[in-house]
């Protein structure tokens, strides 16, 4: 049998071009978390019940499709590959409904209601399209332990640059005349942005043997076996506890910053300062990572962003503000780890279950964790909202009370340090070690050079 042609080498370059499909996608995904319910409230006019119930909604959705999309994206065959075209086939619906989300054609509530969920929820489904496939490629481009890291912060790099671009959405919005008007003009902008990496990550991203034919994966068995996988289990919950920190500070900054320090016009530097610190300490986590266990580097970024988190429950208005920037710029440093390392330990758990099944479902692997990031961000918004309504938080109310005040301190402390510890706690003991995933290698090396018969039967070589 002839053997398969070498895959193209991972340079630098290609690296950053690839991660520019997470760039494009976390704007998205931030621009929704920072900016989006208050374009509903403050611009559109929708009540604001109803513009929490749209996102909860459209999770339900993505509770189906993403699953589905990596299930289709393991066992479909084209000749441009199995999950590349994908990207072809999502980038242009992307630009459009992002764009049509920012536009306010209706006044009266229920009609807004339908427009914006049906806008909402096509949006949902075309970022699926997208993202699920992409994410599956990066342990099939990087199968090295080390590279597949290094691959992982190119890619969270370019996702950070994509989270400055959604902080600086209202300041542009602004910029445009403000209102209706400006943000429909930013949008638009933004959403032809969106479609502009995807020709390119396309022709830097390959696959390996796109026209093999496998046994077709059935969904609900593969998700039965992945609810069994107890690494996969306990990854979930390391990453859950770092996303949904990351998201309720990204909603508290500008609540802390507005309200309880009284300094609006700081959110913006804030947010940036902490950004710029994540993308300057990727390269630090790079290197370390190259000489240490994953898990406890996310371990120990956990540890740094809840001392951070407690340096701010301590903080002050009278504080200078050069103070306020620098704690910030330090969150940025915890937050990095935080963020990079369960992407990039997807890989090694996709290794051991083919070496324990025979079948390589890295699609519904990451279609699964992809729909875990985004209700992580629909679950910060429902904590922030449900805590700042029973506080007594009123939006017309220019001095809020001691309680709304406390709430605001708490969702920007207490709240991110806690599921940052049910992510240490999952942490703990994490079973797949460097030394653990070498074995993995040496198995699925073993087990694709035997005969064509052993190697179909599903069970691992020994």
């Amino acid at each position: 049998m002839a053997n398969s042609p070498a895959p193209p080498k991972l340079t630098p370059l290609r690296k950053a071009v690839f991660g520019l499909g997470d760039h494009s996608v976390n704007i998205v995904l931030s621009c929704l978390a920072l900016v989006y319910f208050t374009f509903l409230v403050t611009v559109a006019g929708l009540d604001p019940w109803r513009a929490g119930l749209i996102a909860w909604l459209a999770r339900l959705v993505d509770a189906v499709s993403d699953p589905l999309m990596g299930r289709f994206s393991d066992t479909i065959r084209w000749k441009l590959g199995r999950r590349r075209p994908f990207f072809l086939m999502g980038m242009v619906p992307l630009g459009i409904f992002f764009s049509l989300m920012w536009t306010t054609p209706f006044t009266a509530q229920n009609e807004m209601f339908a427009f914006y969920l049906a806008v909402y929820v096509g949006l949902a489904l075309s970022l699926t399209v997208l993202s699920i496939p992409y994410m599956a490629l990066i342990p099939e481009m990087a199968t090295d332990y080390d590279e597949r890291t290094s691959l992982n912060s190119y890619r969270s790099a370019a996702a950070v640059v994509g989270t400055m671009v959604a902080a600086g959405f209202f300041g542009v919005a602004e910029s445009l005349g403000g209102g209706a008007e400006g943000f429909a003009t930013t949008g638009l902008a933004i959403g032809v942005w969106l479609v502009l990496p995807w020709p390119f990550v396309f022709a830097v991203s390959y696959e390996k043997d796109v026209r093999k034919i496998p046994r077709k994966i059935d969904l609900r068995s593969t998700l039965l076996g992945l609810a069994r996988h107890a690494s996969y289990i306990r990854l979930c919950f390391i990453y859950i506890g770092g996303r949904v920190a990351i998201d309720l500070l990204g909603l508290a900054i500008p609540l802390f910053f507005t309200i309880w320090l009284g300094r609006p016009g700081d959110v913006h530097w804030a947010l940036l300062s902490m950004l710029g610190v994540v993308v300057l300490s990727l390269p630090f986590w790079l290197r370390y990572a190259r000489h240490n266990e994953k898990h406890l580097i996310f371990a120990m970024g956990s540890v740094w962003f809840i001392a951070c988190l407690g340096v701010i429950a301590v903080g002050d208005p009278s504080w200078p503000r050069w103070m306020l920037f620098v704690i910030s710029a330090l969150l940025g440093i915890g937050y990095a780890a935080v963020d990079l390392m369960p992407w990039a330990m997807v890989g090694e758990v996709v290794d051991e279950n083919e070496l324990a099944t025979g079948e390589r479902a890295q699609g519904v692997y990451n279609g699964v964790l992809t729909f875990l990031r985004k209700a992580a961000g629909a679950t910060a918004y429902m904590v922030a909202g449900f805590a700042l309504s029973w506080a007594g938080f009123d939006k017309e109310t220019e001095k809020q009370s001691e309680d709304v005040m406390t709430t605001i301190r708490l969702l920007s402390t207490a709240a991110p340090a806690l599921f940052l510890l049910l992510g240490l706690i999952a942490v703990r003991g994490y079973p797949l070690t460097r030394a653990r995933h070498a074995k993995i290698l040496e198995g699925l090396t073993a087990r694709r050079n035997a005969p064509s018969d052993e190697r179909n039967s599903g069970a691992p070589s020994t």
